[in-house]
């Protein structure tokens, strides 16, 4: 049960207030647009089902609307802003809204893209409002990176949320759909209205869960090898997969015996397939003779460093550089 008090959560006069104070002024870049209703903040947390032992990461926290519901119900929350303003303001808003549990919270000031390392215990659940120009790639490298994430439940553009979600056979089934379904079960959890968010964005909000698979894909080929096949599909989705595998097999003939092999149609299209019927062909990729055949590189979250960290007790640290208005993977 919370203990704080009924008006610790931010609503829309205390946003635009803080906003006004800090002169923040929400950009399109950066894909901020930020939650103004304590009810639809709660109501994520609850449909999360964030519990008491809960230690949650938080992706883009901004002013702090969603953070503040999160520490009424989970036992830490790690929060990750790449926008100085708001990395050095968050600490602030926490200690003074609910000082019982300022030590429960710490801040990461990084672009979450880098983050390697959270302070703190593991994570257990992944809650957050993405910014909508990054929700892909975050989504994934924060699966990928934190193997301890059991619970995930994001907010994102209604049309992402509907990709995410996507089983074989829909036509917005794609790249999102099966890397996502690599780490996790998927569903869509609800959708959001446009007048909960200052400023009101020009499209409609989505919430996805996904829940860590209890047992990993069975294959002997590895992530990587199985996103190339991934990217080589939808990179030509139209195309039948011995004609979208040529690139990735060395020919078409090379992707047709890979297709084979795998039990799959060589006339299927990469929409038609699951995650286990890619891994399939990835274990039955042809070696390739002489120069090595070129095609879509596998997607795998990149390699960085360690992010400097920060919490209530301790001074910001300098900003890592911005490469988060990067476009999603298109499906």
């Amino acid at each position: 049960m919370s203990t704080t008090e009924p008006d610790a959560l931010l609503g829309p006069a205390d946003i635009r207030e803080l906003a006004a104070t800090l002169g923040v002024r929400p950009t399109k870049q950066r894909g901020q647009n930020f939650v103004i209703d304590a009810n639809t903040v709660r109501r994520i947390v609850r449909t999360a089902e964030v519990r008491p032992d809960d230690v949650v990461v938080e992706v883009g926290p901004g002013l702090g609307s969603l953070t503040l519901a999160l520490l009424e119900a989970a036992d830490r929350v790690v929060a990750v802003e790449i926008d100085d303003v708001l990395a050095a303001a968050l600490p602030a808003t926490v200690t003074a809204r609910m000082p019982q549990r300022a030590a429960r919270f710490a801040l990461v000031h990084s672009d979450a893209m880098l983050v390697r390392e959270l302070p703190g215990p593991p994570p257990t659940a992944l809650v957050a409002n993405l910014p909508y120009n990054v929700a892909v790639p975050v989504l994934l490298t924060m699966l990928d990176r934190f193997p301890t994430i059991e619970r995930t439940l994001v907010m994102v553009q209604a049309e992402v949320a509907d990709r995410l979600a996507a089983r074989p056979g829909n036509k917005v089934y794609g790249v999102p759909s099966v890397k996502a379904n690599w780490y996790t079960d998927v569903k869509r959890a609800g959708s959001i209205g446009r007048k909960v968010f200052w400023p009101a964005p020009n499209v409609d909000s989505g919430l996805v869960s996904l829940v860590r698979r209890a047992e990993p894909v069975a294959t002997t080929a590895s992530k990587a090898e199985v996103f190339a096949v991934v990217d080589a599909a939808f990179a030509q989705r139209r195309k039948t997969l011995r004609a979208a595998l040529s690139g990735w097999a060395g020919s078409a003939p090379a992707a047709e015996a890979a297709l084979v092999a795998a039990g799959i149609s060589p006339q299927a299209r990469g929409e038609a397939l699951t995650v286990e019927e890619f891994a399939a062909i990835a274990e039955n990729k042809p070696a390739v003779i002489g120069p090595a055949a070129t095609g879509p590189a596998a997607t795998g979250p990149a390699e960085a460093g360690p992010a400097e960290t920060t919490s209530v007790e301790t001074t910001s640290v300098e900003n890592k550089p911005d490469v988060e208005n990067k476009p999603e993977p298109s499906a």
